[in-house]
């Protein structure tokens, strides 16, 4: 049988791995009595760990959150997983984390074993990051869209366009999505009635927050695959469509477009871009026959552009 402070450390592990933990249970993991139990419960509240209990036969014990944070228990895998975390975080896109992460880093690796400092050591070693050169976010500014999130309170913020100009936006704040080094806020913008996202870098939160409101549905069930969606179309403004004599297999893979079957030996390619002459070169690459679908004057420039090649 473990000793009390052993024993008492395996409990405290046990807590933290699952929310509830019926008495029983945990008196046969530790292979104690239920009374023992109660007693080593009694101890980690004494240490300052909320323990909650709930009676009867369905009760049991619940490891909560008290006023100040007491020691965790971490597996390797684990405590190897929160000191790459911070390594990340202190060099990464939020600014005001980056001296908290070295220090909360600093009291990690005092305690770590030589085994798992080694690991953490050799990972940062031979691992070469390429210096962050897109815009920073405020942790404050994504703390407190992220609670706004979940309380679901209406948010006003001054949010710099694509022109440089702040306007004055109300939304209801859905979620935080991030992608590359940006981070996004998907909300419901009130004044548009529509969906909408915000660069939480361009985002400066007014106080106090809206009132409270009924989330609606999202607009996708995929919100990282609507907002990649949504990018592309506001990054790329201008679609070309062509019909391309080839199987779809044979095509897909070469190019970035969008490649649709349109039967056993043809397919559609849906190009995005800002430059329907570019497009006309890229479709010309694939080798392929192809018709142009649309836009009209997209096929003006496959005709220039077989003109120079024929003239070379």
């Amino acid at each position: 049988m473990l000793d009390t402070s052993a024993r008492l450390l395996r409990l405290l592990s046990l807590l933290q791995s699952r929310r509830d933990w019926p008495g029983a249970d945990l008196a046969e993991r530790l292979g104690i009595g239920h009374r023992t139990v109660r007693r080593d419960i009694e101890r980690l509240r004494a240490l300052g760990y909320p323990v909650h209990s709930t009676p009867g036969v369905a009760g049991g014990y619940r490891l909560g959150a008290g006023a100040q944070l007491p020691p965790l228990l971490l597996d390797d895998e684990e405590a190897v997983a929160v000191a790459v975390g911070l390594r990340t975080a202190a060099g990464g896109t939020v600014t005001g984390i980056e001296e908290t992460s070295l220090r909360a880093l600093a009291k990690l690796e005092q305690v770590l074993p030589d085994r798992l400092r080694r690991r953490v050591n050799t990972l940062q070693t031979h691992t070469v990051r390429v210096n962050r050169d897109g815009p920073t976010v405020d942790a404050d500014v994504l703390s407190r869209v992220a609670a706004a999130c979940r309380d679901h309170e209406q948010l006003r913020f001054d949010y710099t366009g694509q022109n440089g100009e702040p306007a004055l936006r109300k939304a209801e704040p859905y979620s935080l999505v991030t992608k590359g080094n940006r981070w996004y806020l998907v909300a419901w913008d009130t004044d548009r009635s529509d969906w909408r996202t915000f660069r939480a870098d361009r985002i400066r939160l007014r106080t106090p927050n809206g009132p409270r409101f009924t989330p609606r549905e999202p607009p996708a069930p995929d919100l990282a695959a609507w907002l990649q969606h949504r990018l592309a179309h506001e990054m790329w403004p201008i679609e070309g469509r062509f019909l391309l004599h080839a199987p779809a297999e044979r095509v897909a893979g070469r190019t970035s477009g969008t490649v649709e079957p349109a039967g056993d030996d043809r397919c559609v390619l849906t190009l995005r871009g800002d430059d329907l002459r570019l497009m006309a070169v890229v479709v010309a690459f694939l080798d392929v026959g192809f018709e142009v679908l649309d836009p009209p004057e997209l096929r003006e420039h496959v005709h220039a552009l077989g003109r120079r090649l024929l003239s070379s």
